[in-house]
């Protein structure tokens, strides 16, 4: 890993010398500031009355002040206290700034609101006059005076890092880390900061240089005045004195300060490019298991059928905005038994995903569940308890996205993934996570398991990253895996792998899989139950194999007269006419009347139940009956 880094060090030392001479610039000026007393030319203090406003000579290199003292030694002597002052402001500046910043952009709500109010309270206190204050309380106190800019110039960090906080808490990435069952703590503390690097170190050195700079005009303004620590403002405020004298005083710590202002920003700039391709790399509280509650307002209740393993009963998610609130599925019932495949089909926009992300109670900003339950193995998780659900991600439900790269985090490699899900869940070592993350990567089936776990994801292809998913998904050891759509974008021949070592999991592991799919060649490879879902209501649930010989709803039988792979050669694939109906514009009654052939008033006259039909799959057309009669269904 040191070796990646310094390689991307050397890479980046070529792309931006400006950065790597602000660096060598800044690491020499230490140097001399902590040596000042080796390297000075003379001592502290030491005054030549006979040599006064000299300019450069073999004597005094950069001259003499008014009253004979060595410029360059003083310059020297200057260097220390200019720069810890800096750091001192720039310590506070970072560490409130981000702290405050990443947690009200990843919490929000109440939190956010209070750290924003408290924002625009500090902003509009002018800085000066706080500091100000300040040293009136603590005459010419440097630590006080850089607490105090650190603390008021930090809320617009605070801004920034909300900002960018915000950007990444939707990053598919932390969202695998949540159904992970990763401690928001340490989401915080890794996956978002770690990405957020890269502003927060422009804004710190864009600050360290005006901190360096307000420094400077305190020293000038005599605020800071200290007899046994001199700093470039007080030599400058010096030269101030005798200006009609001579000028030259002014101009060794004039360019101390300017030139080390632009290496701050220079160095800033380098840093921030460097943090874009940086690594990272630890252990569970015990929980007790929530007791089964109802939830309040919910609709019919589900009772616990003593075989499922996830069980779903009139579940209704809605988008509140300002105050329209719109429906996005409604009264999805359906349940998941131990080492079952249920698949949930249907077009784009139906209400797959959704469904999904509502079992996780993972719902995005302004979309809430309204009302119905869900039930994990005895255990009803509450969308009003967030405990409820962190006690089963990981653990008790495994999620993989369908978007495989997105899901992993960039700045992490795959093994670091790993090990932070392993240790989450089972608390142990390092050297035994590692173990086990090489465990699960042979478990997935990888190639060269070592050399993925040093990889990062965008050194994956599309079918290893989705492998790295499931293995992160399964290291928890779930009861049930929810696969949203696991091999979108991906060939046929990596789609059948995926699908195989699902297969192979489900039989090794026990695991029960809920599969979200389009695709009704991967439904009936995997899939025990089928659950057909339009325009965010289900329309019919069967067994997989009743499914495809007898469908029960005009859509179901579209869908699959749509599939490709049922195409006779040479003949135009049947598609669907019209498309999904957005939420908020569902037609009454049956939803999917006005792309349905067979549509008559019957259809639109009422809302409609699921009832069970003829082969004992349940159903939402109002005429199955009648198309079974006219050999429209079969």
């Amino acid at each position: 890993m040191s070796a990646g880094i310094w390689g991307r060090m050397g890479a980046l030392g070529r792309r931006h010398p400006a950065g790597s001479a602000a660096a060598a610039y800044l690491v020499v000026l230490i140097v001399v500031g902590v040596f000042a007393h080796q390297i000075a030319p003379y001592p502290l203090g030491k005054q030549d009355l006979r040599d006064v406003l000299s300019g450069p000579s073999s004597t005094h290199w950069l001259g003499s002040d008014t009253l004979g003292r060595d410029l360059l030694s003083q310059l020297i002597y200057s260097i220390r206290p200019s720069l810890v002052a800096t750091f001192e402001a720039l310590v506070v500046f970072v560490v409130v700034g981000v702290a405050f910043g990443v947690l009200a952009g990843y919490l929000r709500g109440a939190v956010d609101a209070a750290i924003s109010r408290v924002v625009e309270l500090v902003q509009s206190i002018p800085a000066i006059i706080m500091i100000l204050v300040v040293l009136g309380v603590f005459p010419a106190n440097v630590l006080a005076a850089m607490v105090a800019l650190g603390l008021l110039a930090s809320v617009g960090l605070v801004r920034v890092a909300r900002g960018a906080t915000l950007a990444v808490r939707e990053e598919l990435f932390v969202t695998a880390a949540r159904v992970s069952g990763v401690r928001p703590t340490r989401i915080m503390r890794t996956h978002v900061l770690r990405r957020i690097i890269g502003p927060v170190l422009a804004q710190a050195s864009v600050f360290a240089g005006v901190s360096l700079v307000i420094q400077a005009a305190l020293s000038f303004l005599g605020l800071l005045q200290s007899s046994t620590n001199p700093t470039w403002g007080a030599m400058i405020g010096d030269a101030s004195r005798v200006i009609s004298r001579a000028t030259w005083p002014l101009v060794p710590p004039g360019v101390a300060i300017a030139v080390t202002v632009l290496a701050f920003g220079a160095l800033g700039d380098a840093l921030r490019d460097l943090a874009a391709d940086e690594p990272a790399t630890g252990r569970r509280p015990t929980r007790s298991r929530p007791k089964p509650v109802s939830l309040s307002g919910a609709g019919a209740a589900v009772v616990p059928d003593s075989d499922a393993l996830l069980e779903v009963g009139g579940l209704t998610a809605a988008a509140t905005d300002r105050s329209a609130i719109t429906a996005l599925v409604t009264d999805v019932s359906f349940s998941v038994g131990r080492g079952e495949t249920v698949a949930l089909v249907g077009e784009s926009g139906c209400g797959k995903s959704i469904t999904a992300l509502s079992v996780l109670g993972l719902l995005p900003a302004g979309v809430h569940v309204s009302c119905g339950s869900v039930c994990f193995d005895g255990v009803q998780l509450r969308p009003d308890d967030p405990d409820t659900y962190r006690c089963v991600r990981g653990r008790g439900i495994g999620f993989v996205s369908q978007h495989a790269l997105a899901s992993l985090d960039p700045t992490h490699t795959v093994g670091s993934h790993l090990r932070e899900v392993i240790r989450r869940h089972e608390p142990m070592s390092r050297t035994a996570a590692t173990a086990r993350a090489l465990e699960l990567a042979e478990q997935v089936q990888f190639a060269e398991p070592e050399r993925v776990l040093a990889s990062y994801p965008h050194e994956l292809s599309g079918g290893m990253a989705q492998r790295a998913n499931i293995a992160l998904a399964i290291a928890g050891r779930p009861q049930l895996l929810i696969a949203d759509e696991p091999t979108t974008a991906l060939d046929v021949t990596l789609q059948a792998e995926i699908l195989a070592l699902l297969r192979e999991l489900q039989r090794s592991t026990g695991l029960a899989i809920l599969l979200i799919t389009h695709d009704w060649g991967v439904v009936a490879d995997m899939a025990d139950w089928v659950v057909v879902m339009y325009a965010g209501e289900i329309v019919e649930q069967a067994d997989v194999n009743t499914a495809f010989a007898r469908p029960r709803f005009p859509y179901t039988l579209a869908l699959m007269a749509a599939n490709p792979s049922t195409a006779e050669r040479h003949e135009r694939l049947p598609a669907v006419a019209g498309r999904v109906p957005p939420p908020g514009s569902w037609p009454v009654g049956c939803r999917f009347a006005d792309r349905c052939q067979h549509c008559t008033e019957q259809c639109t006259a009422g809302p409609l139940d699921l009832e069970v039909a003829d082969t004992g799959s349940l159903t939402r057309c109002a005429r199955t009956v009648t198309l079974v009669s006219e050999g429209v269904l079969p």
